[in-house]
């Protein structure tokens, strides 16, 4: 059928009887539908905020209480009470990943925190297998993986929240997700704020954690004081203000800085106001969590409201749908059909145009396009942002010896390496033959280095398997450079090129490492270096 017999049909179904009726009556059907659609999402989407929230605020919590009091009084009576959270904690997050909306699981985001949250909870399966051989003794810490856990699931109610339609329960979402941050730092504040206060073993990576844990509270804090519309959050706000918990924030200051000399009796008096403030915030995420199943539940019975006028209305068009139906289907399906190709011909044509074929990745002209809005907007906002290029080791011989074959094999086992280690929202492109190149925005030189370094260790402990039953061991060297706040002239090729010069230092040094170029503003050497393979 030719495109004047498409017109033809097409005019036929316009001058039907009642056709607008019909069109406005279609219009009215799919936008009721949709808004059944989004109510019954964000109802899902709500209990499974407030499950996320009980799991990190209460179940993990309260078995990383029970093993620790079962590990400093191990008998019949803490081991049946560390069961029993382990068995709550296993159904709650059991339940939880059932209910969650294959579509979200799909999702290349969240699947990733989810890939991260699994690797949290097999950390504590771990751990209590330990804990049950007795591979821990009194003095064993293991909170940090308990609290790591309830980040990783904070983390994955972000990211469902993000997804909310409806603007109240967004906004009570937010409250409950910004109160659940503040009361995860406070926990950690007041776990090692205690250790410190008792003289007991606080090391550097104590301190660390305290500053991290102080970091989230406030965090949390600073989005509480643009949720005032909320009554709870207010009186969270001015208990917060009462004058014994500004004694508090005095100690907390005084403990990351090291200026509190620790005795007793302040112990004493921090605990007690520590419990004081944790118990009220607990007591407030029960209350805005109950409040969001409650407006959960009336966008149910909305959502059950819209769907019986989409089925009323569609009922009352169904005759007037069957009368054009039969002129209409083959030139709306041909039309159809004919858009899903072209739709279909464009989308491949853009891939190709913007993907490397053989590892998936950005190619240049890709990565040049989806970095150039990224990098325009932290130049705008004074952002850190970093670049980390990287290429194997003696990649030539392995061609030379192994054959082509074997180094393609390679290049797409290592992207698929630095896919999996670099950051979910990291930019990464083949830069040109065994090199590649990684745009990290929101990252500074020193968190490059480091997510560089797990991508080399990665690499470096990964095992290549040829056709011929080989297995090959390969290495990479790394250059990382990033930009400053205040380096609003540099710009994205100077980066590069100070990227490329720590390569370049990188190979000098021996391979196999990483290497952080400078970050001031000054220009670069020009040019690309000659550098070892």
């Amino acid at each position: 059928m030719n495109f004047e017999t498409i017109k033809k049909v097409v005019l036929a179904a316009i001058v039907l009887p009642f056709i607008f009726m019909m069109a406005e009556g279609l219009l009215l059907i799919h936008s009721s539908y949709e808004q059944f659609v989004e109510l019954k999402n964000d109802r899902e989407i709500a209990d499974l905020l407030a499950q996320a929230g009980a799991i990190a605020s209460t179940e993990i919590i309260n078995e990383m209480d029970a093993t620790q009091r079962f590990l400093e009084s191990p008998d019949a009576q803490t081991q049946s009470a560390m069961q029993n959270a382990r068995t709550t904690l296993d159904n709650g997050r059991r339940k939880f990943f059932t209910r969650l909306p294959l579509g979200d699981q799909r999702n290349p985001g969240l699947k990733n925190e989810l890939s991260q949250l699994k690797m949290a909870y097999s950390r504590i399966i771990g751990l209590r297998a330990a804990v049950d051989a007795g591979r821990y003794g009194k003095a064993s810490d293991v909170e940090y993986i308990y609290r790591r856990a309830a980040l990783k699931q904070l983390g994955i109610g972000g990211s469902l929240s993000a997804r909310i339609h409806d603007p109240v329960l967004l906004r009570k979402s937010g409250d409950l997700l910004s109160m659940l941050l503040t009361y995860h730092g406070e926990m950690v504040v007041n776990a090692l704020g205690t250790r410190y206060l008792a003289q007991s073993e606080f090391s550097a990576t104590s301190h660390d954690q305290l500053v991290q844990g102080d970091i989230l509270r406030r965090s949390g804090m600073d989005r509480l004081q643009f949720r005032t519309s909320s009554a709870v959050i207010r009186d969270v706000l001015r208990f917060l203000r009462q004058p014994d918990q500004q004694a508090a924030e005095i100690f907390t200051h005084a403990i990351l800085t090291g200026a509190l000399k620790p005795t007793l009796g302040l112990r004493d008096s921090w605990i007690m106001t520590q419990q004081t403030r944790l118990s009220f915030l607990r007591s407030k995420i029960m209350l805005l969590t109950d409040n969001l199943r409650t407006t959960g539940q009336t966008l149910s019975a909305r959502s059950d409201r819209h769907m019986m006028a989409v089925v009323g209305l569609s009922l009352a068009l169904l005759i007037l749908v069957a009368i054009i139906a039969g002129l209409a289907a083959k030139g709306i399906n041909l039309v159809d059909r004919l858009t899903r190709e072209r739709e279909t011909l464009v989308r491949e044509l853009r891939d190709a145009a913007q993907t490397d074929l053989l590892t998936g990745l950005y190619n240049r002209r890709g990565f040049e396009f989806a970095a150039k809005a990224l990098v325009t907007q932290a130049t705008s906002r004074s952002r850190w942002f970093s670049v980390v290029l990287f290429d194997l080791d003696h990649f030539k011989r392995i061609n030379d010896v192994h054959g082509h074959d074997a180094g393609d094999i390679v290049l797409r086992q290592v992207a698929d390496i630095a896919k999996q280690n670099f950051r979910g929202f990291d930019l990464l492109v083949r830069h040109g033959g065994e090199e590649f190149m990684a745009f990290l925005p929101d990252c500074t030189p020193e968190v490059a280095a480091s997510v560089a370094e797990r991508v080399r260790e990665a690499v470096e402990a990964a095992s290549f398997n040829l056709p011929s039953g080989e297995e090959l061991k390969v290495t990479a060297s790394f250059g990382c450079a990033g930009r400053t706040h205040s380096a609003a002239s540099v710009n994205f090729e100077d980066l590069v090129k100070r990227a490329d010069l720590a390569l370049y230092a990188a190979k000098a040094a021996g391979r196999n490492r990483v290497s952080s170029g400078s970050v001031q503003s000054a220009s670069p050497e020009a040019g690309r270096r000659s550098r070892p393979a």
